[in-house]
């Protein structure tokens, strides 16, 4: 990588600005909030912007010890990025966990109040309006914000641009010697300036230039200067001249896997995605990028990535339009989605070695070839990590193409599975509520009820753990009707189950004893017999809290006998407690007082000590009501052996539960 060359002045008005008096000061009127100052880097893609604004940030790092947060608001294709996904970025930087499904409002809220006291840096990379920009700013005037952008940002108060043009012609023959040496600047120097000038001073189209001469030792300044002078006029700009120097001194097979990189999830490429793209080996496909880097048409990044620069996708778009049949276009497409889901069933597998003996997980990955798999869980785990952005990205440009709607659902189902598997279904939510919007999307699209419904089971169960209740109870109903569109027996069943549930969490105690009602109707029919003692439960907990306990006995005494056909131990036992529960509420204390005792020797049965326990605790709460304190006294001991004193280890949660 070479270091950052020029831009003292630039450098001295950005570190001007951050001190400088704001223009609602100047004009006498007092600004409405405190907020961060903002700095904007203006300049053309290619222009060096997105290197400045990482040189400032390092000049000024000990400014702000709280540390630097970095995103990014625009595609290297050019598409704008979902603010929501950045402000999540920035939160998880700061180590805060975000609520799956939260609006950009929340978000933005959550990141200010992360901020609150700290002092960093926020460097928000290739903006596309201000309103992307309004979303990230802390109200932390300590704290600094710097944007990179194509142009002014009209909407964000008191920010004037640092507009930058090309590198003055000593800084742009240093980034030149960088690139290739000093022996043939130094050679001829004025070759050097005149190439620096047919380069407009542009570091993205120095850095080609540089990479190709790096690339041909025996090639001289003056000759390149003069190559790209005689170019014809209709190539374009500096930058078009540079790629097109570079992209014709390669072999067609690079030049093919040049052509296909703008098809790259959110530019990120690897070996596989190189491989895929062009139909040959991870291994060449790796060389190949390592050249491209050396070229300047890749940027390395960690963990064997490599980012496609935003200024050369364009470019590179219009190669592949120009030179690949669109047939050829969506074949090499699906290529790369359909290697994506063979590595996500790899990285899933690996997941699972902590279960597995070495049999079941060479079962497993049977068919995969070495190449698609992992060394060991850690790395599977690290890829997923590091690839995440580039895999969501995959899969929402896979819904988006719209003929590809087959590998999209594939895809989108190995990536649910490789991130519960690795992150635990809560730790992925935020991701997994994104993935379950796709296949919603694709599901309307092609009319898959059945897809439907589940994927608005899956995003309500979301929101519904979110506090969203209303949210859930309104893709619960829209659930049922898609289940009943698909005649899906399972999703009807979830859809009426869930709606009793989102009524009970809005006490709505009618509703949601309706709702269990044609739940347990619909198991009944059906002979589902573990729905239907979950079902009875749910019922008789619903009577408790509206105070109807002759209604919560009769379904606490089902749920039981229901459990009981199934040989269900641990859930009779519960059954029974609830029911005990529900006879000293109703004032029936020697019956709660044998009801309990026959649910403890169904809990000891089952070994679920915390049941025990809690049993116990209530059979001593009930003696003390009945004037037996000494009885109670040994109960509560009882307890006490079984769990210590905690009291919170004695809470008997709900048959529902």
């Amino acid at each position: 990588m070479t270091d950052f060359v020029g831009r003292r002045r630039e450098l001295k008005e950005l570190r001007e600005d951050i001190a400088r008096t704001g223009l609602d000061t100047l004009s006498g009127r007092k600004a409405k909030a405190p907020r961060a100052r903002v700095l904007l880097i203006a300049g053309r893609p290619g222009s060096g912007r997105t290197a400045l604004a990482e040189a400032f940030v390092r000049e000024v790092a000990d400014q702000y010890p709280d540390g630097l947060l970095r995103t990014r608001l625009t595609a290297p294709g050019g598409e704008t990025l979902a603010t929501e996904r950045a402000v999540r970025g920035l939160l998880e930087g700061l180590g805060r966990t975000t609520p799956p499904g939260a609006g950009e409002d929340e978000l933005s809220s959550a990141l200010r109040t992360a901020l609150k006291g700290r002092r960093v840096v926020i460097l928000v990379d290739d903006a596309a309006d201000p309103h992307q920009v309004d979303a990230l700013l802390p109200d932390t005037p300590e704290c600094l914000v710097v944007v990179t952008a194509e142009g002014p940002l009209t909407g964000i108060p008191d920010v004037r641009p640092c507009t930058l043009g090309g590198l003055d012609t000593p800084s742009a023959v240093e980034m030149l010697v960088q690139r290739i040496g000093d022996t043939r600047v130094s050679a001829d120097p004025r070759a050097a300036e005149s190439l620096a000038e047919e380069c407009g001073g542009q570091p993205a189209a120095l850095a080609l230039v540089g990479g190709w001469l790096a690339a041909h030792p025996k090639a001289s300044v003056a000759d390149v200067a003069k190559q790209l002078h005689d170019m014809p006029a209709g190539v374009g700009g500096p930058l078009a001249r540079g790629l097109r120097l570079v992209y014709e001194s390669l072999p067609q097979p690079a030049q093919r896997t040049l052509r296909l990189l703008p098809l790259a999830p959110a530019g990120i490429v690897d070996s596989h995605t190189a491989s895929a793209l062009a139909g040959c080996s991870v291994a060449a496909a790796q060389s190949t990028l390592d050249d491209f880097a050396g070229l300047g048409l890749l940027h390395h990044a960690h963990n064997g990535l490599f980012l496609l620069p935003g200024c050369l996708a364009p470019l590179l778009q219009a190669l592949l339009e120009a030179k690949e049949r669109p047939a050829e276009v969506q074949l090499a497409r699906a290529r790369m989605l359909e290697r994506t889901v063979r590595l996500l069933h790899s990285c899933r597998a690996m997941a699972e070695t902590d279960e597995d003996d070495g049999v079941g997980l060479r079962e497993k990955l049977d068919g995969v070839p070495r190449t698609l798999r992992f060394p060991d869980r850690r790395a599977a785990a690290t890829w997923l990590d590091t690839r995440l952005p580039a895999l969501s990205a995959a899969a929402s440009l896979a819904v988006a193409d719209g003929e590809l709607d087959t590998l999209a659902r594939r895809l989108i189902a190995a990536l649910v599975r490789a991130l519960a598997e690795h992150r635990g279904t809560a730790g992925a939510a935020p991701e997994l509520y994104g993935l379950h919007r796709l296949v919603l999307d694709v599901a309307e699209r092609r009319a898959l009820h059945r897809e439907q419904a589940a994927a608005l089971l899956n995003l309500a169960d979301l929101d519904a753990e979110t506090g969203r209740t209303q949210e859930a109870l309104d893709r619960y109903r829209a659930a049922l009707d898609a289940g009943r569109a698909a005649n899906d027996p399972y999703a009807i069943g979830r859809a009426m189950e869930s709606v009793g549930g989102a009524y009970q969490e809005l006490a709505d105690w009618h509703r949601a004893s309706d709702w269990f009602g044609r739940a347990l109707a619909h198991a009944l029919a059906r002979g589902e017999r573990t729905d239907e003692a979950r079902l009875y439960g749910r019922l008789g907990n619903v009577h408790t809290y509206a105070g109807r306990y002759g209604d919560a006995l009769r379904n606490w005494r089902a749920a039981a006998a229901g459990y009981r056909r199934l040989a269900d131990v641990p859930g009779q036992a519960k059954a029974l407690s609830e029911m005990a529960r529900v006879q000293e509420y109703a004032g029936r204390p020697e019956e709660s007082l044998h009801t309990c005792r026959e649910a403890v020797e169904l809990a000891r049965r089952a070994g679920d000590q915390r049941l025990q326990a809690a049993l116990q605790v209530r059979l001593a709460d009930t003696l003390d009501r009945l004037g037996d304190p000494a009885a109670a006294r040994l109960h509560r001991s009882a307890a006490d052996r079984l769990l210590g004193d905690d009291p919170a280890a004695c809470e008997i949660r709900s048959g529902s539960d």
